[in-house]
């Protein structure tokens, strides 16, 4: 395929369907629970869902994905390509046009120094910044005028559409952050719970892992929207009790991630106040096997780090072992159903980047005792595996939710089959995800050995998502924590194919570096031991209109053009 196809195939820009509101504000309140809680509104600060979903409603990227996977305009008129003259004809940049007339909230202008200061907000040094593979291979931001933005790579870019483009990457307001950054960014407070947005709402109250407030933007660029005067984001509880008050009270109007039983979410339906939608995408189920030592008895700076690998964990035949003696297909069974399927691969979608490797599906528990056998780990007379005087035992942490710690008790007893003793941790999501550089249980500091959830990427080409990987992008106090690299991998080989895939054009070619990385850390390191590939399943009430399911960007990526249906 040639590289200017490639490049009009990846944007298919198309327009969404706009919805006739009478006026702005018209229809009153909506409310949205989601049942972990946001604890920021910065997504440069959270690798969270809930954080980053959060703050779309507030803060907007240049284009984003729709439901289709198709990228389309947002804060811009046009998607830029080789063919309109957007993307140089060498690949070596980006240039974006912003819509005539922005406004931030406050009233000031959107401007081009808005999105060179956003890019230099994130690639600051010791910024921690949790989207730094948004802006892989960014050599400078240029703005020519007020209104033209030019991004410019350290070499070709045969897919450009990275930096601000997506929820995980939008425009923050220089004139707001302008003292936050680098280490500053954590002490910004007040910017990072109320940022000043173009999005269809403006936070008015913010209590992290709480509730959230919001009133309609003014200065929306559709002056018929958002139909809703105001919105309350309600945070913590549980999945069932999200469910419960979209399907069976009403109480409230949309209802995220309901990570139940199949046959709880059905009963839950038959309450006639709302409707379960769902949809495939990229979001898996995973163990992280942390490749450094946790061990509260190091030092602190130092536990959890490179300085220290891990004493049982970095032996590849150990972790195969645990993945062996995993049946994934019923843990779909028991979590997901329909909504569920046993995978081998961090990147289950779209087909073309997708590795066919399935060994991983059936459950072998012989062979697992087999590897751990030769590799040195004995039965003791407690049934437990020892080694060199040191017992096989494992701290595993997940975020509290019925379904994984249904998962916890049963991959704790498949482990115990084959002699290893595991210690279960839930911690609340709001906690767990929230990325609060001063607490101990964020599933960035990873102060356990191994650790569940489930995360995916903006869009449908993988390449910032698997670039997340590489060695400089773990976690570490230098950081304030941040960092996508979560089980602290580094190979240098690993590194070399990433850039590759970023200098890499034709799609068959790009397909067979993706597989490859997959493989790297799923099939061939497994420091990354996929379960399922979730469906998203969520909830609106039936009186709301215009929600529109989204598995490629943020869920709520459209709320601007909900409404009540009276």
């Amino acid at each position: 395929m040639k590289l200017k196809a490639l490049l009009m195939g990846a944007v298919a820009a198309m327009a969404i369907a706009p919805v006739a509101h009478a006026e702005r504000g018209s229809d009153g309140e909506v409310k949205i629970i989601y049942w972990q809680a946001p604890s920021i509104m910065n997504p440069y600060l959270s690798g969270g869902t809930k954080d980053i979903e959060a703050s779309s409603l507030v803060v907007e990227p240049l284009a984003r994905f729709n439901e289709k996977g198709a990228l389309v305009p947002y804060l811009v008129d046009e998607i830029p390509t080789v063919e309109n003259g957007g993307v140089a004809a060498d690949l070596t940049s980006i240039t974006w046009k912003l819509k005539e007339g922005l406004l931030w909230s406050d009233g000031t202008p959107v401007t081009s120094a808005d999105a060179k200061f956003t890019a230099d907000y994130c690639m600051a040094p010791d910024g921690g910044c949790a989207q730094s593979a948004k802006f892989d291979g960014v050599k400078s931001v240029e703005t020519p005028d007020e209104r033209t933005i030019v991004v410019n790579f350290t070499g070709p870019k045969p897919v450009p559409y990275a930096a601000f483009v997506g929820a995980q990457s939008p425009l923050i307001q220089a004139a707001q952050f302008k003292d936050c950054l680098g280490a500053k960014a954590q002490e910004c407070t007040s910017a990072n719970f109320g940022p000043i947005g173009t999005g269809p709402f403006v936070v008015t109250d913010f209590k992290p892992n709480d509730v959230i407030t919001m009133k309609a933007n003014d200065n929306y660029r559709d002056p018929a929207k958002p139909a809703f005067a105001t919105l309350t984001f309600k945070g913590g509880g549980d999945a069932a009790s999200a469910g419960r008050a979209v399907l069976e009270t009403g109480e409230f109007d949309y209802a995220w991630n309901l990570q139940l039983a199949p046959e709880v979410i059905a009963k839950m339906a038959e309450g006639g106040k709302g409707t379960p939608v769902s949809g495939f995408g990229t979001l898996v189920e995973r163990i992280e096997m942390n490749m450094t030592d946790p061990s509260p008895d190091l030092p602190e700076g130092e536990r959890a780090t490179a300085k220290h690998p891990h004493p049982i964990l970095s032996d590849m035949n150990v972790r195969k072992a645990l993945s062996m003696a995993i049946d994934r297909t019923l843990l779909v069974e028991i979590g997901y159903g329909q909504a569920g399927r046993p995978t081998c691969n961090l990147v289950p979608a779209p087909e073309l980047f997708a590795s066919p490797n399935t060994e991983c599906i059936p459950q072998d528990v012989e062979g697992a005792k087999a590897l751990l056998d030769a590799a040195g780990w004995t039965v003791g007379a407690d049934g437990i595996r020892e080694k060199d005087g040191k017992k096989f035992k494992l701290l595993f942490q997940t975020s509290t939710n019925a379904v994984r710690q249904d998962f916890q008790a049963l991959i704790k007893q498949w482990w115990a089959d084959i002699g290893v003793e595991t210690e279960l941790k839930n911690i609340d999501g709001s906690v767990f995800f929230g990325g609060d550089p001063a607490s101990p249980d964020t599933f960035q500091k990873f102060y356990a050995d191994v650790e569940m959830y489930a995360n995916n990427f903006d869009g449908t080409d993988p390449e910032q998502y698997l670039g997340q990987y590489t060695c400089e992008k773990a976690p570490k106090p230098e950081s304030q924590w941040q960092g996508e690299n979560i089980n602290r991998y580094c190979d240098p080989a690993y590194d070399e194919l990433v850039a590759e895939l970023g200098k890499t054009g034709e799609i068959s070619k790009r397909a067979e570096i993706a597989k490859k990385l997959n493989e790297m850390i799923t099939k061939e390191s497994m420091t990354i031991v996929p379960l399922v590939d979730r469906g998203r399943v969520s909830a609106h009430s039936n009186s709301l209109g215009g929600v529109v399911l989204n598995t490629w960007d943020s869920e709520i990526w459209n709320a601007a053009d909900w409404y009540r249906i009276k």
